[in-house]
């Protein structure tokens, strides 16, 4: 065993020691995921490292954001540039921010320009659940799925026409409001959602000096929506909508403002050809539109267009899905890009198999890309029922990210006696190798894992240094670590937590990569107790550094919150939710501020 994984160690008795509780009856997990394998399939059945969030934990959130509902996830680490609505980035794994894929109902999202999701301008009222899987997936999903892939699917229509309201104000003269309604009827299905944000916010800067001294407010409003018509069983036509509107303020010397609008739209065709095919066709098209007034005047827009075809095949040798697709990328800037767009056609074939006790996935993916050429990945992941309660998975996959269009064409700039940058369109893409082996123990309602990997990245990019700097393939990391993960029921107590050890290295320096904490996790502790709910929870983080030689340290930190509701009447509740509940003074970002306590408070109507 790596020496620097030893503290995880001492955790393997108590892991054992909770898998051997009395319990009498095999309690599987019956959530289903898509995102594990791009095929419906229930969790309990998948091969991969996924947590599935659904609506009611999202509730529980309440004025959260999206990153800091993510942040209490299993392997996932969290950074903010101060104030709500600011440039935030997440680590899965300890893999860099622009490693993980973002998905809004299967179409990608994101900025091709400086190769990041937009995290802070998803609304969670959006959201009707996410799906997390860690570890490289490219061999499903291609591109920047070196860590993994975080889909978010708006809200869909069910059963009888239903409205919901929530509204609620909180700290910061911070006010929001939602209203929406799903339903289906004869062979409609329907889903419409409208939300609107605004928060003062607080200082983004620690600093208390000249113009950087005032609140960095922000404001968003948001819509989503969904309509299907089935002609027949099995075969189905539909659109899905999501858009973001957002602008916060920031600190960069003025009266600066961003203002970035989300978009993205999706049709789908779905065919049930025979007993065993089903054919499924959609085009995508998503928006990422960021203006920055102020100190600087500059604007990036990407556009992206998703063409996909999926087959899924099944036989008695197992499922088989066969896919196509194309990627269309383009930009508008005021920055002068050499190039402004690039295409990406891809093909994959995938198998799933069950034997027994022995569970089998494949899967392979030929990308090729008008702009570095053709890459191939690949997964192969086995696992073995050793019982009804024990279960064991092993797998091995690979993964690339290619160079966004400011690590290739950023125009060459002279910034006097800090020298010059301009970008590398001679970049390779960077490439990922991930072993990995996880137990699971599922039993009476307890759901225990444990997961270690080592994923080994190449052809890392990062500036070149000097006076005269660019982007280079210069860097490998070894990012190896574990994670234990718990959900169950203690009586009457619903009791969740994680706990993750990593070791995330620069390979050839040696050196802890940057804003990573080898430790960290999240506990909670709920209970319903007729009309009412409450929960606590406990978010913890080591320490980590804040520059890449190591010598600037962020403290650790532990932040307690606490919610609660209670329905006072058929369908109508009201809620509460206290972050950071002792004031903890933390950072995530050098130089960053963060929220101290702060408080929301709602009413909510929302018919099950």
């Amino acid at each position: 065993m790596n020496p620097r994984l030893k503290p995880l160690a001492a955790l393997l008795p108590a892991f054992f020691a909770l898998s051997t509780q009395a319990a009498e009856q095999l309690a599987a997990l019956d959530t289903v995921t898509v995102t594990a394998t791009r095929q419906a399939a229930k969790v309990s059945e998948v091969l991969s490292d996924i947590t599935v969030i659904e609506r009611e934990e999202i509730e529980q959130a309440a004025q959260s954001t999206l990153e800091e509902l993510l942040s209490r996830q299993p392997g996932i680490e969290v950074y903010s540039n101060g104030s709500f609505g600011g440039t935030t980035g997440l680590y899965i794994r300890g893999t860099n921010s622009k490693h993980a894929l973002l998905l809004v109902d299967g179409m990608r999202i994101g900025s091709a320009t400086s190769g990041d999701a937009t995290w802070s301008r998803l609304p969670l009222n959006q959201i009707e659940r996410v799906e997390i899987l860690r570890g490289p997936a490219s061999s499903l999903y291609g591109s920047d799925a070196i860590g993994g892939v975080i889909q978010i699917f708006t809200r869909d229509g069910k059963g009888p026409f239903t409205p919901y309201f929530e509204a609620g104000t909180g700290s910061f003269n911070t006010n929001s409001a939602n209203a929406g309604f799903t339903g289906s009827q004869a062979s409609w299905r329907y889903a419409l959602d409208l939300a609107r944000y605004d928060t003062e916010g607080f200082n983004s800067k620690r600093s208390t000096t000249g113009s950087d001294k005032d609140k960095d407010g922000y404001r968003n409003w948001s819509a989503s929506g969904r309509i299907a018509y089935a002609f027949s069983r099995g075969n189905e036509a539909g659109i899905s909508f999501l858009h973001s509107d957002g602008e916060n303020e920031y600190d960069s010397g003025g009266d600066d403002k961003n203002r970035q609008k989300l978009t993205s739209f999706n049709t789908f065709l779905n065919n049930r050809l025979n007993d065993t095919w089903t054919s499924k066709l959609s085009f995508g098209h998503s928006e990422d539109d960021s203006v920055n007034k102020g100190t600087y005047n500059t604007s990036y827009k990407t556009f992206q267009k998703q063409y996909a075809w999926q087959n899924d095949l099944s036989t008695r040798l197992g499922n088989f899905l066969l896919g196509l697709e194309r990627l269309e990328q383009r930009v508008e800037s005021t920055t002068a890009y050499q190039q402004t767009s690039r295409t990406n056609d891809s093909a994959q074939l995938a198998w799933q198999g069950k034997f027994g006790n022995n569970r089998f996935q494949l899967s392979a993916r030929r990308d090729d890309n008008s702009q570095f050429g053709s890459k191939n990945t690949g997964t192969v992941a086995y696992g073995y029922q050793f019982s009804p309660n024990w279960r064991a998975n092993v797998s091995y996959g690979t993964a690339f990210r290619a160079p966004s269009f400011n690590d290739l064409y950023w125009p060459f700039a002279d910034y006097g006696i800090y020298g010059t940058y301009q970008g590398n369109p001679n970049l390779k893409p960077e490439f990922a190798r991930n072993r990995e082996i996880s137990v699971i123990y599922d039993r009476n309602g307890h759901n225990i894992s444990l997961t270690w990997f080592l994923n080994k990245v190449e052809n890392l990019i990062a500036s070149s240094g000097g006076l005269n700097a660019m982007p280079v393939n210069v860097q490998n990391a070894r990012l190896e670590g574990a994670t234990v993960t718990y959900t169950g029921k203690l009586g009457s107590f619903d009791l969740q937590g994680n706990y993750s050890f990593l070791d995330p290295r620069n390979k050839d320096t040696d050196k802890i990569l940057v804003r990573r904490a080898s430790q960290y996790g999240t506990v909670s502790l709920g209970q319903r107790v007729g009309d009412f709910d409450w929960r606590i929870e406990v978010q913890g983080s080591g320490r980590r550094y804040d520059n890449t030689a190591n010598t600037t340290k962020l403290a650790g930190y532990a932040l307690t919150n606490l919610y609660g509701a209670y329905r006072f009447a058929a369908d109508w509740s009201i809620f509460a939710r206290v972050n950071n509940v002792f004031d903890r003074d933390y950072t995530l970002a050098g130089g960053y501020a963060t929220p101290g306590a702060n408080a929301f408070i709602g009413i909510r109507y929302s018919p099950k």
